[in-house]
């Protein structure tokens, strides 16, 4: 829910400004967004490309990235303008969606980033969203190991599917809880959900030594069974 609320505050604002101790200088944390075509395009932080498939015709190239330079909070955003990708990153539109981009991102899931006019739409990849009964398939990455983000399991079956999506649904919610950072930060892992749509469903989930943990909205804990979804787990 925190980062909700984060995210919310961002995009009604765009920017928030900070000053250096001496006034000297503006910080801008710029929220992920694309200029394009007159209308503002939003990251879709709650999901990734499902398929290549899915991608259209490239529709031009970033001309500007505004992270890093523009420091003057009255900037005004125009066409071609992201915060986070340098210029010439390819821009693509999505197969029968009109309101959705993917842009090249060798970072992100499947090799793009996907965005969504919030112009024209409005957000619907929270967990709540998610047509469950249409999931197809359901990956297992381990993120931020020595080789980077690590793909673990695979879930292609209907019986484990409805086991794991079961159990998520059985988590308790406890917004109050604080993960024990004692040893260290917690595990996290990134559970992705297929559908036939273009945009896969992703959401978190930590292990901080003795809990799994995760955020379908507030912080929910996760019941000791969730470990049999996960081959490298510590116990």
């Amino acid at each position: 829910m925190k980062r909700l609320v984060l995210f919310v505050i961002g995009v009604f604002f765009l920017t928030a400004c900070r000053s250096t101790p001496f006034g000297s200088h503006t910080i801008i944390d710029w929220v992920d967004f694309l200029k394009w075509d007159g209308k503002e395009y939003l990251g879709i932080y709650d999901g990734v490309l499902s398929d290549e498939k899915y991608i259209g015709e490239k529709v031009g190239t970033v001309k500007f990235k505004v992270a890093d330079n523009v420091n003057n909070p009255s900037y005004k955003t125009k066409d071609g303008d992201a915060a986070f990708h340098p210029k010439g990153t390819e821009i693509y539109s999505i197969n029968g969606y009109p309101n959705l981009l993917a842009v090249k991102s060798s970072s992100d899931l499947n090799g793009y980033r996907v965005y969504y006019s919030n112009d024209d739409m409005e957000y619907q990849w929270h967990y709540k969203d998610m047509p469950s009964n249409e999931v197809t398939r359901i990956e297992f990455y381990h993120l931020y190991t020595d080789e980077g983000t690590q793909k673990i399991a695979e879930f292609n079956q209907q019986e484990e599917r409805q086991k794991l999506l079961q159990l998520l649904k059985d988590s308790q919610e406890s917004p109050n809880f604080q993960p024990d950072t004692s040893q260290g930060d917690p595990l996290y892992y990134e559970m992705v959900f297929y559908t036939d749509r273009p945009i896969a469903y992703k959401y978190d989930l930590q292990f901080d030594g003795s809990t799994f943990f995760w955020h379908p909205w507030d912080t929910s804990i996760l019941g000791d069974e969730i470990k049999t979804f996960i081959p490298d787990n510590p116990l």
